[in-house]
């Protein structure tokens, strides 16, 4: 995996992160930027599963002042503050139906408006994109347009579960356990043998 992300990193492709909840996809879109040539350009993250449908655009492309009763100001969207870095777009599998041709725009020709506004605007943006729902499904079902999953999808990393890397369940701990008592000043605090048996042994 680490060797597929140093790859993809320098290139500008976009790239999909599938995997279940706490499989560390964020931490793997860090990397990604961290290791591209857009390092010292922003890093910009949004939760789509913490957008409703009736802010969408606003909160993605911005607003002008006047575009609605409460825009008092213009507004930067996340894509313009993403502008020549990373765009980290998680939950994507929660994006409205009825936003996804908008997103689809910009992930073509990097164009968008603001909410309120005629002027076209053009960004520079590696979008990464993460997501534990089966998109297949989805397409397959209506709620996914396929020819935006084509968009983001230019390379695909799947990060397996921690039960099925068992070989990795015990360093973990004991880097964790080494965290936490530095934290704590408790330097001292070691994994016995049958509590590292217990937790290789625990159905993660």
């Amino acid at each position: 995996l680490l060797e597929a992300v140093r790859r993809v990193a320098p290139t500008r492709a976009n790239l999909l992160i599938l995997g279940e909840n706490g499989t560390g996809k964020g931490v793997i879109a860090d990397l990604v930027h961290r290791q591209s040539t857009r390092a010292d350009k922003p890093f910009v993250k949004v939760n789509m599963g913490g957008i409703p449908d009736t802010i969408f655009e606003a909160e993605m492309f911005g607003h002008v002042r006047g575009a609605f009763t409460d825009a008092k100001g213009d507004r930067i969207g996340r894509f313009e503050l993403a502008d020549g870095g990373t765009l980290f777009m998680d939950e994507i599998g929660n994006i409205p139906m009825a936003q996804q041709p908008k997103l689809l725009r910009v992930l073509e020709d990097g164009e968008f408006e603001r909410l309120g506004s005629s002027r076209t605007q053009k960004v520079d943006v590696r979008l990464v994109s993460a997501t534990n729902a089966d998109l297949a499904v989805e397409v397959a079902e209506g709620r996914f347009r396929k020819d935006l999953l084509y968009r983001m999808n230019t390379v695909e990393l799947r990060l397996p579960p921690l039960r099925e890397r068992g070989e990795d369940i015990v360093p973990l701990a004991r880097s964790f356990l080494s965290r936490f008592g530095r934290r704590y000043g408790r330097d001292d605090v070691r994994l016995g043998p049958a509590a590292e048996r217990a937790l290789a042994a625990y159905p993660w």
